[in-house]
């Protein structure tokens, strides 16, 4: 079934006055598993959202996201509640190719944003931003937002604005989402339109009861010789150090340690390089956050969604050839 007659199939049963819907979650807060939502929970998702952007009847929302999964299903359901046209087409690296009418909508993937020349508003969410897409996006004129939510919250409960003069290095939670932090200091969320409070394992730093600062996943976190390092922290304080920018932060197991961290690049460096690249981290991190080892990867495994596939990546480095 294509992704325009998916859309078809769901506006259909949407005018039809369907109550109920399954989504299947993709594990961001636990085990995936299929769970029931209403309509009306949906509905007042999407409200916020219209609310926030702006978004209004007469626009044209671009629907390039896989109908099946709640990101495209949520903007049919923005484009049905707000009153927008909808342009539906496959999900691709580059959505708007081949497309004539004017674009005020649309939610994309990071590679999509990548590959494509933007128009409209634009949010991204399916994977982190890396520093160099975001680098790309500073540089476009495109109002662009970043997304955090996920299938239990029915999409996005906060957004970043990551590009102009109104450019935020935080999330801000819509209207009617409160925010806290558990035990772990993962954030919590309790949203007017769920009946459960979802426990995320994303650790946050709270700046007010509005605005927090994505960290790290709980499930990366490196504990060694007892102090728990973030992976995320450190890759961010060590972004110009590399050079293409493709590496990321990694554990081994390590007999005194635990765990060691290790740092994986994509490609290859000198010795002198290595060196050179360590004493720049030692200036910038903690020393328990200093890579005891670099590897190398001659190409790293993504997703679908070319996100970097950390454990499969980690298996396929080795240590610097002897000879480079």
């Amino acid at each position: 079934m294509t992704n325009k007659e998916k859309a078809n199939l769901f506006c259909k049963e949407w005018h039809e006055g369907k109550e109920w819907f399954s989504l299947t979650t993709s594990g961001s807060t636990g085990t995936p598993k299929t769970i029931e939502v209403h309509r009306d929970q949906m509905t007042a998702s999407a409200k916020k959202t219209i609310k926030a952007l702006g978004l209004r009847k007469g626009m044209t929302a671009l629907v390039c996201l896989d109908v099946n999964f709640i990101a495209g299903k949520m903007m049919v359901v923005r484009s049905l509640v707000a009153g927008m046209e909808m342009v539906v087409v496959e999900p691709s690296a580059d959505p708007f190719e081949g497309i004539n009418s004017k674009i005020d909508f649309a939610a994309l993937v990071p590679y999509q944003v990548r590959n494509s020349n933007l128009s409209g508003k634009i949010i991204i969410g399916g994977a982190p931003i890396s520093f160099e897409l975001l680098s790309k996006i500073k540089a476009t004129q495109t109002p662009i937002y970043a997304t955090f939510g996920m299938t239990e919250t029915l999409s996005h409960v906060a957004l970043q604005k990551l590009n102009g003069n109104d450019a935020q290095d935080f999330f801000e939670v819509l209207d009617g989402i409160d925010i806290s932090v558990d035990e772990r200091q993962c954030l919590v969320i309790k949203a007017d339109y769920l009946k459960d409070v979802i426990v995320t394992n994303d650790i946050v730093e709270l700046i007010n009861e509005n605005q927090f600062r994505w960290l790290g996943r709980w499930d990366n976190i490196i504990n060694t010789g007892g102090v728990k390092v973030i992976p995320e922290k450190i890759e961010k304080a060590i972004y110009d150090s590399i050079p293409d920018h493709k590496y990321f932060v990694a554990s081994l197991p390590h007999e005194q340690l635990g765990q060691q961290v290790v740092l994986v690049i994509e490609g290859s460096m000198t010795l002198e390089q290595e060196k050179e690249l360590i004493e720049n981290i030692r200036t910038r991190s903690s020393k328990y956050e200093v890579p005891g080892q670099i590897l190398y990867s001659r190409e790293f495994v993504r997703t679908q969604t070319q996100k970097i596939n950390r454990i499969e990546s980690l298996k396929n480095a080795l240590p610097r050839p002897s000879s480079v």
